[in-house]
């Protein structure tokens, strides 16, 4: 192979882009990575060298953090230019963060899926396959951090989300994407900050409960005391830019001495903010009370923060340090 050519891996982990439809008429998971390859028009004209790996074929909501972290370790082992990994929709968001946190290096990774599976009209899986590669053999992508590719736009792991259960646009971010991909061209527009890394956990780690309690109108309290006792750990998804209401109180003031609670805004975007309110229930109320500010960190991506630092035997202090970084 000569010097100059570019090598990606395109490692599969299942997902509606690996589905085809079945005689029940349900979609399930039944095409490996070269399947995929293969259905990918103009791949051979890139120049790029693909190397695939069938890794997982799962549904992306049956995905676990074990299987990550396994996925992690293989692509540290990978001597190529850059990672494509595809898998499900519906936990893109949680691979692609988890693998910025863990994974080393300036190596490209990229993140695709298909919100339509391969016998839909339309299929997007193909189109996004071959922008997500475009990407991970590229220069201009190197030091991105893991970053979502979908539609043709690049999102940085850190602020991707899935906001749509099925338009093909269903990837956004705030405050947008930090690049995109057209005339075969990956063009990068912003570089967000580099993201806190860590060496992950192994496989012998115990296991850690972590869950999102998002509150509501009327919440008493009574089933944060339930989860209490079931959980390692605890993100609260709160109103506004971190509000509760007062009925809560205790019941957080309680957990957040027994383990980390993390308080994030169930809004989706902006921060968590520290000292604007006073009420009881407030954000500057719960910050008092001992809980950690997610600060811009959405409920799901603290959720798999936290859930990395407990694995990791991090101790209160320094679950309170990591996250202050992203303050």
């Amino acid at each position: 192979m000569a010097d100059n050519v570019r090598r990606v891996a395109v490692i599969s982990l299942g997902g509606t882009i690996a589905m085809t439809a079945q005689t029940d008429g349900g979609a399930t998971p039944t095409l490996s990575a070269d399947d995929l390859l293969a259905a990918v028009p103009g791949l051979a004209d890139t120049g790029i060298h693909v190397e695939v790996c069938d890794f997982r074929r799962l549904p992306g909501a049956s995905l676990s953090f074990f299987d990550l972290l396994e996925l992690a370790a293989t692509i540290e082992t990978l001597a190529v230019d850059g990672v494509v990994v595809t898998q499900g929709t519906d936990t893109i968001e949680e691979t692609a963060y988890l693998l910025d946190l863990v994974t080393k290096g300036d190596m490209p990774i990229v993140v695709t899926g298909a919100m339509r599976n391969a016998s839909m009209a339309g299929a997007d899986g193909p189109a996004n396959v071959l922008a997500a590669i475009r990407t991970a053999a590229s220069t201009e992508a190197r030091g991105t951090g893991c970053v979502v590719v979908f539609g043709e736009e690049i999102h940085a792991a850190r602020w991707v989300r899935k906001t749509h259960a099925t338009s093909p646009t269903a990837f956004t971010s705030y405050p947008g994407p930090i690049g995109y991909v057209a005339e075969e061209r990956v063009r990068i527009l912003a570089r967000p900050d580099a993201a806190p890394t860590f060496t992950p956990p192994n496989a012998t780690t115990p296991d850690v409960r972590t869950t999102v309690f998002t509150v509501g109108i009327g919440d008493d309290g009574t089933l944060l005391q339930v989860l209490g006792d079931h959980v390692d750990g605890l993100v609260v998804a709160a109103f506004g830019a971190g509000h509760v209401p007062m009925a809560c109180v205790d019941a957080l003031t309680d957990l957040a001495k027994r383990m980390p609670v993390v308080l994030a805004t169930r809004t989706g975007s902006g921060p968590v903010l520290r000292r604007t309110y006073g009420f009881p229930g407030s954000e500057s109320d719960l910050l008092a009370r001992g809980l950690i500010s997610g600060s811009t960190l959405d409920p799901v991506k603290a959720r798999i923060l936290l859930q990395l630092l407990l694995m990791t035997g991090a101790d209160r202090d320094q679950i309170n340090q990591t996250f202050s970084i992203l303050s």
